[in-house]
């Protein structure tokens, strides 16, 4: 198997190139970084030849908005917007995860879910395969849980809203958890909601199990805002701080203890407060807040820039330093078990040997004679072989196979914090796979080193490493300036143009060579 990305990979990737090229040139050449680190994990079994880190991350700004029913998501969405996109009430009144996208038009169009689902440039791309693993025959429905609608509002541009359905955890299909938690795991922010209206938030154990008890301890916890709505419910009694510690409090018994906590209303349903002074300070708290809220949902784009080279950076250190220690740890333990196994085969045939010696020679059956029967040895010593080496590879495909789902377990120990559990896949690729390499029935069991690790690999690992460090800097420089000094505006001008032509002209050459290749 050729190490090299296939056709669909490598359009995928220029088409990728052609974008950044023209939205942000600043992450063009991390495009080429990851093409480096796909050539190791190809020759490690990290990756198939139809995957590729690149195509593995969000490029695109991505916040979703997380709740229960009736929580006020699609109000908070339309208020956000300025624009009556999503449909609103006390009921569910969306049963899909809706994917709202920038578009110049001024008419909102809703589309269906095969446009995610056969699109890589958004989240969705091959999602109803992932159904069809949770529920058989769902993956063909896809537009039963997916859905894509477009706004002509400029707060849209460069980012993406997914919308989640009501959240009500007892009631739930696997295939619904499944999405929740592959948007989770790509978003740059999630916005979780919940419903201040309830008074007793012990009442909702299952849903806090998973929007809060599932999240705390990620490494990427900082990205979740946990938001209060509809607290304008509180001000005929005037106890807002009451209820939002009742909510902390129930948050605080799943081990939410830090973390930023919002509450908000919506003004234009909002119920009708009579008290002046108290309106006046619920709505200075509600204008504080969401202006704390939007506030960081348009700082998702430079986030964005950040989470994709320390993604990076993390999977090329997570190579070295995680993968190749499981493999190697993995290989030992298979070639004890399969030595072993193969001792015992051993032992076991000199004992049935020495039982069968007390009817008959049972020794003669591995004598080789080179005179007068030389076919009939050649026959018994071929038999003999045989039979040796099916034990053996039998007693390697054993061990491997008890050996790979030990790695899935560790995987899933490992990084069931960081929301990892599919098949003993992290983001440095499938690791299991990568231990199942090195056992194929061609390669020695003695070899110490796992495929494809060499002197050459950790050489690239390590320009990958050096470089992601020197874009990080670079985009401190951007965006940051210690020093106080500012910077002539002509040269920045002529240095972005610069940069933007020649990722112009890398673009157009790596293009031209795709269709030279094909």
């Amino acid at each position: 198997m050729l190490n090299r990305p296939d056709k669909s990979i490598r359009e995928r990737l220029i088409k990728l190139e052609s974008h950044l090229n023209n939205e942000n040139p600043l992450l063009l050449d991390v495009v080429s970084r990851f093409k480096k680190l796909d050539t190791v994990a190809y020759k490690m079994g990290l990756l198939a030849t139809n995957e590729s880190y690149a195509t593995s991350i969000p490029w695109w700004p991505l916040v979703s908005i997380l709740g229960t029913f009736s929580a006020g998501k699609s109000s908070f969405i339309n208020n956000y917007l300025g624009d009556k996109l999503q449909l609103t009430g006390n009921q569910a009144v969306d049963d899909k995860f809706t994917v709202i996208t920038y578009s110049s038009s001024k008419e909102n169009r809703v589309l269906p879910g095969v446009a995610l689902n056969s699109d890589p440039r958004f989240p969705f791309y091959q999602m109803s395969d992932e159904i069809e693993k949770v529920t058989s025959g769902e993956g063909r429905r896809i537009d039963a849980y997916l859905q894509m609608k477009t706004s002509h509002s400029d707060k849209l541009s460069g980012k993406i809203i997914i919308d989640s359905p009501g959240f009500d955890a007892d009631e739930q299909r696997n295939a619904i958890l499944r999405l929740t938690d592959h948007i989770v795991d790509l978003s740059d922010l999630v916005l979780v909601f919940f419903d201040a209206r309830h008074p007793e938030p012990g009442a909702m154990q299952d849903t806090l199990d998973h929007l809060v008890g599932n999240t705390i301890n990620r490494s990427d916890s900082e990205k979740f805002l946990y938001i209060l709505n509809q607290i304008d419910t509180a001000a005929l009694e005037d106890n807002p701080e009451a209820v939002v510690a009742a909510w902390q409090r129930a948050l605080a018994a799943k081990g939410l203890t830090a973390g930023r906590f919002y509450s908000i209303y919506n003004k234009d349903v909002a119920v009708p407060i009579a008290d002046e002074a108290v309106r006046k300070r619920f709505e200075n708290k509600c204008n504080q807040d969401k202006a704390a809220i939007f506030e960081r949902i348009s700082q998702v784009e430079v986030e964005r820039s950040y989470r994709i080279v320390g993604a990076l950076e993390t999977i090329a250190n997570d190579i070295e330093n995680q993968v190749v220690p499981i493999v190697k740890e993995a290989m030992t333990k298979w070639l004890k078990m399969v030595l072993t196994v193969d001792a015992i085969a051993v032992v076991l045939l000199a004992i049935i040997l020495l039982v069968l010696g007390q009817w008959f020679d049972a020794w003669a059956l591995f004598s080789y004679d080179f005179t007068d029967a030389v076919i009939s040895s050649s026959i018994k010593l071929g038999l003999g072989i045989l039979g040796f080496a099916f034990v053996h590879f039998s007693a390697r495909g054993f061990a491997s196979r008890i050996i790979a789902n030990k790695i899935v377990s560790k995987v899933v120990v490992d990084k069931k914090l960081a929301g990892k559990h599919r098949e003993g896949k992290t983001l440095a690729g499938n690791i299991k796979q990568a231990f199942l390499k090195n056992t194929q029935p061609l390669r020695s069991i003695f070899r110490p080193m796992p495929v494809g690790w060499s002197m050459r690999s950790k050489r690239i690992l390590a320009e990958v490493s050096a470089d992601a460090s020197e874009f990080i800097q670079g985009m401190n420089d951007r965006y940051t300036r210690p020093s106080g000094e500012k910077e002539q505006q002509g040269t920045v001008t002529a240095d972005q143009n610069a940069a933007t032509t020649e990722a112009s002209k890398a673009v157009n050459r790596e293009a031209a060579r795709s269709e030279d290749i094909l």
